[in-house]
This record gives structure tokens, C-alpha cells and sequence, in this order.
């Protein structure tokens, strides 16, 4: 998921200087409809998102605790509840609910995008879609949001970095977004919910409301993800992503096996 790239404001910018790196202050409303400020870089550091010859666990700051509060209140909002578990774990339980509690998976998919469509104003997105999208064939669209996506996700989904994709018209652009091993997955442990609160409705989300095709392809394997901005998505049918059976340790799977003797615990019942 899952994600807040904001490049276009109705308001001017204001900027400051980090590390030699301008980050831009666009003004938003906030949940008790305070003046406040999401912030982008205009350049994102490689040393702020991938260490040399390392992967080092992202560790968050305010502005991700911000974000994840932010997330949070919209999946409580969704579901009907809040989850007693504190920060991460409780976003996490959150979202079983959310997959859980639903009629099918495109009910949940539906959901998720509501969540991700409240977190931005309307008309931003309106914009965003109308004026920046178009730019380029789509190329500076992307870039931007996979830059954004790196500066606000990582508390998310770990430590990730923009890396260079090759899109549908035989070039190549740094659009992409590789994410070394998803927290989000990591802590699910579920295909299903990997599928059908992220990977579907972020794909839906940017290409319908900002403009801008996404392909996320996770490895199911090693926990990684690859974010291809600018790339559309496979048919349904053609996406091998969606035929991957559940994860050994899938809590879901394992759950509902025990109840149902006859579930194959080797497929997640809602993947």
C-alpha cells in the first residue's frame, strides 16, 4: 500500500534546504482540520534509503509516525474498530479485519481504495491527474511518484530505493521502486492480504485517480517488492502474482484450516 505521493498543491510551496537536498512543504488539512504540511523531495539521497553494501532496517521518525497515525485512523474508519495493540502491530491487525470482514476480494479491494483515496484532498488528485499525468507521455508523472513514495513509505514497507524500470515503450526511466523486503508482507505473513489491501487497490488507486499506471510485483520468496510506475498491470488472468498459494506461516490459511479440514492449507482462502 500503499503511497502518498503529493507533487501539486492548490497552495503555494515553502522550501527548506536538508542535507543540501530542497524538501518541499505543501500545506493540507489535517484530521482536526488544522493547518499542517506533508513534505516531498524534489531528490531523494541514497544514503537516507539504502546503505552501501548493507541493508539496514528503516528506522521511522515523526513524519512516518504521523503518517502511520494518519493510515491508521482511516483503517478504523473502514473497519468499524480499533485494534487495542499499539503502532505497527495494531495497524497490521487492522488490516486482517479489513480482508477478513469482507464480502469477497473485490469488496476488500474497494475498501482499500477508499482508504488511499481519503488520505489526499479530491481536488489534488483531480489535478494531479488533469495536469502533471499528460506531461512527457506519463514520464514525469512517475518519476514523481516513485520519489515521493520513498521519502512517505518506508515506514510501511522498509528500506527501499528508486531504481530504473523499462517501460512499454522501449525505453528505460527511474520510475521504479524497489523495496528490499516488505515489512508489510513480513508482518502479514498472508499472500491474501499482500494482494488485496496493497498490491490491487495501490494499482488501481494510481491509475485511476492520479493517472499514472503501476505494476507491483512481490516476491513471495525473499519479501521484496518491485514497484513499476508507468507500467500497466497484466490481466487478472495473466498475472502470475495472483495464482501464488498462501505462505507456510500464513496465520489466515492455517486458521481457517483449522476449522475447515477440507481448506488446503496450501492456499490462502482469500488470495
Amino acid at each position: 500500500m500503499k503511497m502518498m505521493p503529493l507533487a501539486l498543491t492548490l497552495h503555494a510551496p515553502q522550501t527548506v534546504m536538508v542535507s543540501s537536498s530542497p524538501i518541499y512543504l505543501l500545506p493540507t488539512s489535517s484530521l482536526h482540520n488544522r493547518t499542517s504540511f506533508r513534505a516531498f523531495c524534489s531528490s531523494v539521497s541514497p544514503e537516507t534509503i539504502h546503505s552501501e553494501g548493507s541493508k539496514a532496517e528503516y528506522k521511522p521518525g515523526n513524519l512516518d509516525h504521523f503518517f502511520l497515525n494518519s493510515f491508521r485512523d482511516k483503517l478504523v474508519k473502514e473497519v468499524g474498530w480499533d485494534s487495542e495493540k499499539p503502532g505497527y502491530d495494531g495497524l497490521i491487525e487492522l488490516a486482517k479485519a479489513l480482508m477478513m470482514n469482507s464480502r469477497s476480494n473485490s469488496h476488500t479491494k474497494d475498501a482499500a481504495v477508499r482508504i488511499l483515496k481519503s488520505l489526499f484532498p479530491p481536488l489534488l488528485l483531480e489535478l494531479y491527474k488533469i495536469l502533471i499525468a499528460p506531461i512527457d507521455g506519463g514520464k514525469v508523472a512517475a518519476m514523481m511518484v516513485a520519489r515521493v513514495t520513498v521519502f512517505t513509505c518506508q515506514w510501511l514497507m522498509g528500506t527501499c530505493k528508486v531504481n530504473s524500470v523499462d517501460l512499454p515503450d522501449g525505453t528505460s526511466c527511474n520510475s521504479g521502486v524497489f523495496v528490499e523486503r516488505c515489512k508489510y508482507l513480513e508482518e502479514s505473513k498472508c499472500v491474501g492480504i499482500c494482494i488485496n489491501t496493497c498490491k490491487l487497490p495501490t494499482q488501481s488507486f494510481f491509475k485511476d485517480y492520479m493517472g499514472v499506471p503501476l505494476l507491483m510485483e512481490p516476491n513471495f520468496s525473499d519479501y521484496s517488492c518491485q514497484f513499476k510506475f508507468g507500467v500497466s498491470p497484466p490481466l487478472p488472468e495473466d498475472d502470475d502474482t495472483l495464482k501464488e498459494p498462501c505462505l507456510d506461516v500464513c496465520p489466515i490459511a492455517n486458521k481457517r484450516h483449522e476449522i475447515q479440514r477440507n481448506v488446503d492449507v496450501m492456499k490462502c482462502p482469500k488470495a
